[in-house]
């Protein structure tokens, strides 16, 4: 029996505010599971922006090494931010019934619920098709590319919020990718059920390396943005002894990059620092497999895809006691968490790291390996594909 002629087989429509090429966790997610929802037999539509504006357009596209059917809508750059698209919001509606028409979905799975998301998931209730909902946003992530006076950035994420807990009603099931995100999503917006679901990653795509590193290396990956606080790492690697001769590899690009660039000047570790932009996957996963530690300072992760590959990359990582990382870093077990912005603990932090005999880093790495094995693409799926059908979700 071919793929196509499966009895439980679904048609999905998933409903994304930013997907291919856009490069950021909740764009990695929705690639990630429709891949594997194509892998595994399902009839998976996207709707997300073009890349400039331009007529509605329908295409198979690649993502992931899956095709799958991609239903680009007009949109217009948000100009604060160095990439983000978006469609008009009085035209999110027109769209969702004109791909929902044509689609003829039996489940519709959000993934915000700003403007696709809104408008997707009012006009599939009034069609009686059920809908799961996916929370990645957090105010960090919104507030850093307005460009009003504080007092109105509050009130408009009042707002905001107020509409999502509208939009989250009109869903079979909300989810987040962990339960500190779940609990800050109940706290925010006064709803209960919030259902923790890893984003999942593919370890068979990464290649954990045990042998002693010749060059001790510090890594980031991630977009460059205010709440990635990259700059705290940077004033970090400063306190460092020179002696330990250590290397920080930047890898992504963001509206902050020329700022960093500045502030490594200004540190003088222009020969220690290495901004390299975006990488293609085999050269990410070589510089993963490569580093000493992951850092991440962030204090807006929801989960965080990138600290995932770390993981499955055997990479102790020390990441900030914020959110949700420390649902991925337990102190003293894969790595070790710091104070939010204290660069002078995370100064300590990474020399433990990076001055620990070869055994204990070879123990962290088998504790990131460890963890990060609940985290399994397939888990992911499995959990998906009952919510869809409606199903009790597996343990």
């Amino acid at each position: 029996m071919s793929p196509n002629d499966r009895p439980d087989r679904l048609r999905i429509l998933i409903g994304c505010d930013t997907f291919a090429p856009d490069v950021n966790g909740a764009a990695r997610f929705s690639e990630r599971l429709a891949a594997g929802l194509v892998e595994r037999g399902h009839d998976v539509h996207i709707i997300a922006p073009a890349q400039r504006y331009r007529r509605y357009r329908a295409a198979t596209e690649v993502i992931e090494g899956q095709p799958m059917t991609v239903h680009r809508l007009p949109a217009v750059r948000w100009l604060p931010h160095d990439w983000l698209r978006f469609v008009w919001p009085w035209r999110s509606k027109h769209y969702a019934r004109k791909v929902l028409s044509a689609v003829q979905p039996d489940v519709v799975h959000i993934q915000s619920h700003i403007v696709i998301g809104r408008g997707l998931a009012r006009i599939a209730r009034r069609r009686g098709i059920p809908i799961v909902a996916t929370n990645h946003v957090m105010a960090e992530n919104i507030l850093d590319f307005t460009v009003m006076p504080p007092l109105i950035d509050k009130l408009v994420l009042k707002l905001a919020w107020d509409d999502a807990l509208r939009t989250f009603r009109m869903a079979r099931a909300v989810t987040t990718p962990t339960r500190r995100a779940a609990e800050f999503l109940e706290r925010t917006v006064d709803i209960t059920g919030v259902i923790p679901i890893s984003c999942g990653i593919d370890r068979r795509n990464y290649r954990p390396d045990p042998s002693p590193r010749e060059q001790r290396r510090v890594l980031f990956v991630g977009r460059l943005t205010t709440e990635k606080r990259v700059d705290v790492t940077l004033h970090a690697l400063a306190r460092l002894d020179p002696a330990l001769d250590v290397r920080y590899d930047v890898i992504g690009g963001g509206d902050q990059l020329k700022h960093l660039e500045q502030l490594t000047q200004r540190l003088a570790l222009q020969d220690r620092v290495t901004f390299h932009g975006r990488l293609d996957d085999p050269q990410l996963i070589e510089a993963y497999s490569s580093a000493s530690v992951f850092v991440i300072s962030s204090i807006a992760e929801l989960q965080s895809i990138a600290t995932l590959e770390a993981m499955a990359s055997g990479l102790p990582v020390i990441a900030a006691d914020a959110v949700a990382l420390p649902h991925l870093v337990h102190d003293g077990e894969n790595g070790y968490l710091f104070e939010p912005d204290n660069d002078a603990q995370l100064a300590d932090r990474l020399t433990e790291v990076l001055t620990a005999p070869h055994e204990e880093w070879l123990r962290m790495q088998n504790a990131s390996l460890s963890g990060v094995a609940v985290h399994d693409i397939n888990r992911t799926l499995d959990t998906f594909e009952a919510l869809y059908r409606g199903e009790p979700v597996p343990e």
